[in-house]
């Protein structure tokens, strides 16, 4: 008998997008460590169109840019909480990939290293908090 799969948690959810099981750009106010004690802060999660060249690779100006979703998550005395999600078109039409995003380390509540696209940019990540109905 198979049982049922319990919701993630937004701690897990926020470690999904960030291990490359999606296409994602992330914007932080810090650098990414989900560690217990190890961070506190603001993140966002743009994902993309699967297959997308955003981060990056856009010669001569090809590749499509659109987001498909946009998480904000809180994290903080040792928890994850998630603020914020959506896929409805006029909110994500609040949201751009900032042309600065590179490649970056993100520290995974185990310990692990992987690598993803994005920016530390607390100034990003205040204004579009704003944007957050």
């Amino acid at each position: 008998m198979g049982s049922a799969q319990l919701p993630l948690t937004p701690l897990q959810e926020l470690s999904e997008s960030l291990s490359g099981k999606t296409r994602a750009i992330v914007i932080s106010e810090m650098e990414i460590d989900l560690r217990p004690g190890h961070g506190s802060g603001m993140i966002l999660v743009m994902k993309m169109v699967e297959g997308s060249l955003a981060a990056g690779g856009r010669g001569a100006g090809f590749g499509e840019r659109r987001i498909t979703s946009v998480a904000f998550y809180r994290l903080g005395g040792g928890g994850c909480e998630k603020l914020f999600e959506t896929e409805e078109e006029p909110l994500l039409a609040a949201f751009e990939v900032p042309y600065y995003v590179s490649r970056l380390p993100f520290v995974l509540e185990d310990g692990t290293e992987v690598m993803g696209y994005g920016a530390v940019d607390p100034d990003l990540v205040a204004e579009y908090s704003r944007k957050i109905p």
